[in-house]
């Protein structure tokens, strides 16, 4: 029985009986079964590598050399990339890790300056170097490697081709500086002149102030005795004003205290109605109710009593009508036998019987003849002094009318009255 341990800059694998799969230890012990069991052990040392790649050609055909320092390292906590390290690794020495480890990053470095320009590479090296760090380590980190960092040392060339680019940079700056020297002088005169100007610009300025100042003095002076003697003519209209408003609160006042007065009689007033109106419901309206049921019980009394009365009376009058249109039927067959043997008197008689009817109406005659001077309430006769006045007019002219009838009644039947009442009749 024995115990095996290690750092944390080394891991051990224990296989053998017993340990299938092998169990992979970093910085730590173990216990290990002799004979039977093997234990091997790998480095976790960071590895620096020295990345060389002499004379390869750019995008643009140009040969340059390349040097670059990596730093990689078996990663011992991650136990995945520990268990390819060891199935790749184990039993090789840091040397041997280490060259397989700078051979595969020469060829990355290699590829990617082959996709690159001089240019690029030599002014944007911190893009070079990302570009290999993320290519290379998703290489080795199927391998158990991890790279840890990686910086472009050293950019050279056999050609002159930098120098070249130095030299272009160089004249470059050297133009720029000489032309950034008379641009200097230049703005230096310009300025002077700037200065001189602004002087005598000052100058005059400060003389059109001075007389600014002076013009702004008076008018501002001006402005104040106006303000102060506007003051004080605000001050007597205000004290005025006051007065006036002072007077005119006072009546506000008055007239509100006449408001609520009038106010508080209304409601008094308005209380009163109130009990009256209660007192007059108490007095008039209970009793006025009470009366009026007793009216509207007499009433209905009073409807059946006219409808009993009216049935009663309807049979009377049905009674009545019946015995009076017996007594028509009865005066009708009365009357028709009159008539009938006035007609037979007619045919006998003749003219002496019509003669007889027309003396019978002539009063009623005379009746409706006088009936509008009766109904007269003023009578006024004008005389033209060869007549009569008076009544007597009246009664004459009565009498004229009435004489007049007998030729009248000739011209319609044809019968002289005073010969047919001479006549003797037929009995006669």
């Amino acid at each position: 029985e024995m115990f095996y341990t290690c750092g944390p800059n080394e891991a051990m694998v224990v296989s053998g009986c017993g340990r299938s799969p092998p169990v992979m230890i970093a910085g730590g012990r173990v216990f290990v079964l002799p004979c039977i069991q093997q234990i091997q052990r790998i480095s976790l040392n960071t590895l620096t590598l020295n990345v060389k790649s002499d004379k390869v050609y750019t995008r643009h055909g140009v040969p340059i050399s390349v040097t670059g320092i990596a730093q990689v390292k078996i990663q011992g906590q991650n136990k995945e990339m520990l268990a390819a390290a060891c199935q790749m690794f184990l039993g090789k020495s840091e040397a041997e890790i280490a060259q397989i480890a700078l051979e595969t990053l020469e060829g990355h470095q290699r590829a990617i300056i082959a996709h690159l320009t001089v240019e690029e590479i030599y002014q944007d090296r911190k893009k070079f170097s990302e570009q290999v760090f993320k290519v290379a380590s998703s290489d080795l980190v199927n391998m158990g490697i991890g790279v840890v960092s990686y910086t472009l040392k050293d950019v050279h060339d056999d050609q002159d081709y930098l120098h070249s680019l130095g030299k272009a940079r160089t004249a470059q700056v050297q133009k720029d500086a000489r032309i950034g020297e008379a641009q200097y002088k230049r703005d230096a005169v310009i300025k002077e002149a700037h200065a001189m100007q602004e002087k005598v610009s000052a100058q005059y300025m400060n003389e059109i102030e001075m007389a600014k100042a002076q013009r702004d003095y008076e008018l501002k002076k001006a402005a104040y005795d106006m303000e102060v003697n506007t003051k004080k003519a605000e001050s007597e209209m205000a004290y005025q004003l006051q007065v006036a408003k002072t007077k005119q609160r006072i009546e506000e006042e008055k007239m509100q205290v006449q408001v609520v007065e009038r106010t508080q009689q209304i409601t008094l007033q308005e209380q009163e109605i109130t009990r009256r109106e209660k007192e007059l419901e108490a007095k008039v309206k209970k009793p006025a109710e009470a009366e009026r049921y007793r009216l509207e019980k007499l009433a209905e009394a009073e409807r059946l009593q006219l409808i009993m009365e009216a049935e009663a009376e309807a049979e009377s009058i049905r009674m009545k009508g019946e015995a009076e249109a017996f007594a028509l039927e009865a005066k009708g067959r009365a009357e028709a036998e009159q008539m009938a043997k006035k007609a037979e008197a007619f045919k006998e008689y003749k003219e002496g019987a019509m003669v007889d009817m027309l003396l019978e109406k002539l009063p009623l005659m005379a009746e409706e003849i006088s009936k509008p001077l009766a109904s007269a309430q003023k009578i006024t006769m004008v005389s033209s002094g060869g007549s009569e006045v008076g009544a007597a007019k009246l009664t004459g002219e009565v009498l004229d009318i009435m004489t007049k009838l007998p030729d009248a009644v000739e011209k319609l039947t044809g019968v002289r009255i005073s010969q047919a009442a001479g006549k003797p009749t037929r009995n006669g």
